[in-house]
């Protein structure tokens, strides 16, 4: 018989997924052929699985991805350049963990922002952490933090993060604030994290976008050279899918 005590210390001691497989063993009558191990085996397995999902789950908000995609909703189906091998190995986050880099490059509505989503949704799923940023949005929140003096725990916390992923990159020519801030980041990941930055610009074109030499060079030092590279091409995806859906009207 299950007694209600049991069930209120596991969940007492936060071993929720622990309880709720001691409920379902209760009402299985086969439950009841299996020895202690075997039962005892069962619901580590299910509290280890419950604290596994609460994890992804976690990472997957503070991740704030901008779209919701993964790695098996990759379209190839469109003549863009992507190499499905390439997608594959990238999805199995081993560059994330080797503190390597990643350069995703082209033009509008080339499903640039979906697979870098999708990949920083893969490392949520292998325990990874992940922060999404625009890279607009990045700046303004460094203005603001350098403001409120909250300048050094924000960058302590871009550091920590394993997967950063910049979107929107070269956008706009930084100012000198906003170039030295972008320094700043990449100097504290720099061979310890992993960096993802998606851009319309092609890499070749960066050093002249950022501006002052000198901090262009320490920039795409510590970005570009420690990247893995994918460069999309074709027409916009969206514009294509708009096409399709007029012709079948």
């Amino acid at each position: 018989m299950l007694h209600q005590p049991t069930l209120d210390k596991l969940r007492a001691l936060t071993l929720t997924g622990m309880a709720e497989a001691l409920q379902q063993q209760a009402h299985q009558p086969d439950a009841q052929n299996l020895s202690f191990e075997e039962r005892l085996g069962l619901l580590v397995d299910a509290e280890a699985m419950t604290r596994e999902n609460r994890r992804y789950q976690r990472l997957l908000r503070e991740a704030r991805l901008r779209v919701s995609a993964t790695p098996e909703a990759i379209d190839y189906s469109h003549p863009r350049g992507l190499n499905r091998d390439q997608l594959r190995e990238l999805s199995a986050c081993h560059w994330i963990r080797r503190h390597q880099n990643l350069c995703l490059t082209g033009p509008t509505g080339s499903g640039k922002t979906f697979i870098a989503c999708a990949l920083g949704h893969q490392a949520c799923r292998l325990g990874l952490s992940v922060a999404y940023y625009r890279v607009p949005r990045l700046y303004e929140d460094l203005r603001l933090a350098r403001g409120d003096g909250s300048y050094p725990k924000l960058l302590r916390k871009l550091a920590k993060t394993e997967l950063l992923i910049l979107d929107d990159w070269a956008l706009q020519v930084p100012d000198t604030y906003q170039r030295q801030d972008l320094l700043e980041v990449l100097e504290d990941r720099d061979r310890l994290k992993a960096t993802l930055v998606a851009s319309q610009l092609p890499i070749e074109h960066w050093h002249e976008h950022l501006g002052e030499a000198t901090v262009a060079d320490a920039i795409l030092d510590r970005l570009v050279h420690n990247a893995h590279k994918i460069a999309l091409k074709g027409e916009s995806m969206r514009r294509q899918s708009l096409d399709h859906r007029d012709q079948e009207d």
